[in-house]
């Protein structure tokens, strides 16, 4: 029997829909994920920071978890669950577990730059929740970074079973492919999904298909299955778009993008500030092009 792996294929970081008072819209939420899997996407990544986690009350972080399993259904949520400490991010992936998901994901300790005793310990506390772990590796932001010596040993140990790689240096899925073959490579940043897909990658936790669904499924379908022919002028088409997710006004430009192709995008929590008039226009220019171009 085929293990299902449920962090497999398109999952989508979630933007958060905030009203105008800067409440969470549930309502919309809930539609918002049903929407992504009815255009093409496998799934949702609730409480990342494309979901503004780190500025949500544990009650409104609890509820946004519960929101995507009841639209969606518990295998098809992959929730964040990263804290400053251990005991806390085991505690949100349990409730992950008891609103019905099948796995999380983790970033390594990010109150401190971490070394690797600390990021093993970590990593072991949460997977202690008996679900299966993602890492999620994002050195520009914690400053911790998951080389591919220490993801071998994470797997090895039984503590994780795939990563959201976001370092940026796609020879890394090559290293990480002979360390640990049994590891699921998930693309982590949407500017090098193309590199990642050749290279062997198993899914993609996705920032731009909550703009452009339909176009980023069919680019990663394409991209994965070895179809370059189709791939490469719908990856050259969307760039412009892709490479915000590595910016970091990532949260504000797709949501702008949300909002012009008829999504509610809506404003972010403080202290994410509004895009700059420049940038604004930037995205705005990239978004209705790629709209012109039939691929939203």
């Amino acid at each position: 029997m085929t293990e299902h792996r449920p962090w497999r294929g398109v999952l989508v970081a979630t933007a958060l829909p905030l009203n105008d008072d800067l409440s969470v819209n549930h309502d919309r939420y809930a539609e918002h994920c049903a929407w992504l899997v009815e255009n093409g996407c496998d799934g949702v990544v609730p409480n990342g920071s494309l979901g503004e986690y780190q500025v949500l009350t544990p009650e409104e972080r609890a509820r946004v978890v519960e929101t995507a399993v009841a639209a969606i259904g518990g295998e098809r949520v992959m929730p964040g669950v990263a804290a400053y400490g251990s005991a806390e991010a085991r505690r949100w992936a349990e409730q992950a577990g008891e609103a019905g998901c099948r796995a999380v994901m983790l970033l390594p300790p990010n109150a401190y730059r971490a070394d690797e005793r600390s990021v093993l310990a970590h990593y072991a506390e949460v997977a202690r929740s008996g679900l299966p772990v993602v890492a999620y590796n994002n050195p520009i932001d914690t400053k911790v970074d998951l080389v591919p010596e220490l993801l071998a040993r994470l797997h090895g140990e039984g503590y994780i079973r795939g990563v959201k790689e976001f370092s940026g240096d796609v020879r890394r899925a090559y290293r990480i492919a002979e360390l640990a073959p049994e590891l699921d490579l998930l693309i982590g940043a949407d500017d090098v999904l193309l590199e990642l897909a050749v290279a062997g990658a198993k899914g993609w936790v996705a920032g731009y298909p909550n703009a452009l669904p339909r176009a980023c499924a069919e680019l990663y379908r394409a991209a994965v299955g070895g179809d370059l022919g189709s791939a490469l002028p719908l990856y050259r088409q969307l760039h412009p778009l892709l490479r915000w997710d590595s910016q970091v006004e990532f949260v504000q430009a797709i949501k702008l993008s949300m909002d012009i192709v008829g999504r509610h995008g809506g404003p972010c929590r403080p202290p994410r500030a509004a895009l700059l008039p420049g940038q604004e226009a930037t995205v705005r220019a990239a978004t209705e092009k790629a709209v012109a171009a039939g691929l939203s």
